[in-house]
């Protein structure tokens, strides 16, 4: 079973680094021309209205003072909000320990049936969805109270609703092997790597000029088959000393704050990648869309607040970085990069193919982040030997080492939702589908609807 996973999962990776990838759409009248037509057996088209159900509401406007509350104990824990100001005065004043709030959320879990199979339709997925952020819940704050999580495994599984593949660094020997032979010489690999990619760092005074370039271009590939609030927008800053490369900070009414750290060397590869993740079919779009078909069109209030600790964080990480490759298919991606992207940050766009490649391995070493990860929280080795593993086994520098080793302290097993959330998005909206606008109109549904890991082969 392990070395079929594994098999799977390398062949996931090769495709998506071969098609060019690494915080949201057809016209509006004609995207409702095709779902006219379409036959979705999922119904989660934005058109369907589910019951209305009081309880249902009832324990959703408690689920939000829950995780507004424990936000009281975890700052990075409420990463959006956009609902009722009380509520968060509320939540701001309540004094339960988050032993007492563990307590509530399981109170909340009795009153939800004891099995939910993710059915397809709304007010199923919508119970689903309910019963698993609040078990998400309850498991964070029993950690809280007492670092209640054994291990990685536990963890992810307890927080994100999966089981990630338990690897060794063996399997990732042979994409070694090939970086080796891309980038010959006697210094340590991750030293070639990060030699070779300074020829592709974009100037600090290019900065803003390629990242706007950028994310117009995500946006108008989205814009061509996703429909967006009219209202939608962002603003962007440029940060520094952050744990992450980029943030999307969503606001509510469809506008979002994406930061781009730019505390450390900034590649041309990134100003797509970041485009897409944190906007554009991304983190913004993700939020947006959610806004829009559950907040304000079924007015499910649960959906007003995001909270990071959740299995919804690994479909939003899983999907924004599937949509970089969704929306710059095989090739794409590096003819924009050479056409656009290189001219404006005035690098030379001779040497892109071969840039592409070693990032093409590069990506395929993401999974071994995971390994590194899970032995440092196992407390197997220490914070120098994560910071040396994450050098030796995903070729990074010194400094992106030790900024991966702080996202770990800040963030523990989130890093999952990244790679294996990429990898189970990209298997559900690969599956039985064929044709791009099929994937586009299948990865939109995604999107706008309470689907989570566990009930994303429903």
């Amino acid at each position: 079973m392990k070395n079929t996973l594994s098999i799977m999962l390398l062949a996931l990776l090769c495709s998506s680094a071969l098609m060019g990838c690494d915080s949201r759409a057809p016209q509006p009248g004609k995207e409702r021309e095709e779902k006219a037509i379409e036959v979705a057996p999922e119904g989660e088209t934005g058109d369907q209205t589910s019951e209305a159900d009081p309880e249902l509401d009832e324990i959703a406007q408690a689920y939000v003072r829950l995780v507004l509350t424990l936000g009281n104990h975890d700052k990075s824990y409420v990463d959006a909000y956009y609902g009722p100001e009380q509520w968060k005065t509320d939540a701001a004043a309540d004094t339960a320990s988050p032993a007492e709030l563990a307590s509530r959320a399981e109170g909340l879990l009795a009153r939800l049936p004891g099995e939910i199979t993710p059915a397809g339709d709304l007010q199923t997925l919508r119970k689903h969805y309910l019963k698993t952020q609040l078990t998400a819940l309850a498991a964070h704050a029993h950690h809280i109270a007492d670092a209640s999580f054994r291990d990685f495994q536990e963890e992810a599984k307890a927080l994100y609703d999966t089981e990630p593949p338990v690897q060794t660094y063996a399997e990732f020997d042979p994409v070694l092997a090939q970086l080796e032979q891309e980038l010959p010489g006697d210094e340590p690999l991750h030293v070639r790597v990060q030699q070779f990619q300074q020829q592709y760092r974009i100037p600090e005074d290019k900065l803003e000029v390629v990242f706007n370039a950028a994310i117009d271009e995500c946006k108008k590939r989205t814009l061509a088959h996703m429909s967006l609030p009219s209202t939608e927008s962002f603003k962007l800053e440029y940060v520094q000393d952050k744990p992450w490369s980029g943030y999307n900070w969503y606001q509510g009414k469809a506008h979002s704050l994406i930061q781009i750290n730019s505390g450390l060397p900034i590649y041309i590869d990134r100003a797509v990648d970041l485009g897409c993740h944190e906007g554009y079919p991304g983190h913004h779009t993700y939020n947006a869309l959610l806004e829009q078909k559950l907040v304000q069109e079924q007015g499910w209030p649960e959906y007003s607040v995001y909270p990071l600790f959740s299995p919804q964080s690994l479909i939003a990480e899983g999907s924004a970085n599937y949509g970089i490759e969704l929306a710059f298919p095989g090739a794409e991606k590096t003819r924009f990069e050479q056409e656009t992207l290189y001219p404006l940050a005035g690098l030379d766009p001779a040497t892109a193919e071969k840039y592409q490649r070693v990032l093409s391995l590069l990506a395929q070493l993401k999974f071994a982040e995971n390994i590194v990860a899970r032995e440092y929280i196992n407390g197997k080795i220490d914070r120098d030997e994560a910071v040396a593993r994450f050098q030796k086994y995903t070729a990074m520098s010194p400094e992106k080492a030790a900024q991966r080793v702080q996202f770990v302290d800040t963030y523990g097993a989130y890093v999952i939702n990244y790679n294996w959330g990429k990898a189970l998005v990209k298997q559900y909206i690969e599956g039985n589908t064929e044709s791009s606008d099929a994937r586009w109109q299948k990865f939109s549904r995604l999107l706008s609807s309470p689907r989570l890991p566990s009930s994303l082969n429903w």
